[in-house]
């Protein structure tokens, strides 16, 4: 997640130049796969171990837009 942030730094920047702007967007996509890979397995282990537990299913987020920001 760090590496990401660092790279969305660098792109917000403006100073790379087309080629290195376009890898690094690349880099991007990759990590942000990767985290979301990460995540969803997390998600999946917390539910199975809810389950084993017999506690109730999880239920889906929605984020509280007024506190946003």
């Amino acid at each position: 997640m760090r590496d990401l942030e660092d790279l969305v730094e660098r792109l917000e920047q403006g100073d790379l130049p087309l080629e290195e702007s376009l890898a690094a967007f690349e880099r991007g996509v990759m990590l942000t796969r990767a985290c979301q890979t990460a995540l969803k397995e997390a998600e999946q282990k917390v539910e199975i171990l809810l389950k084993k537990a017999g506690e109730p299913a999880i239920e889906d987020f929605t984020p509280d837009e007024s506190k946003a920001g």
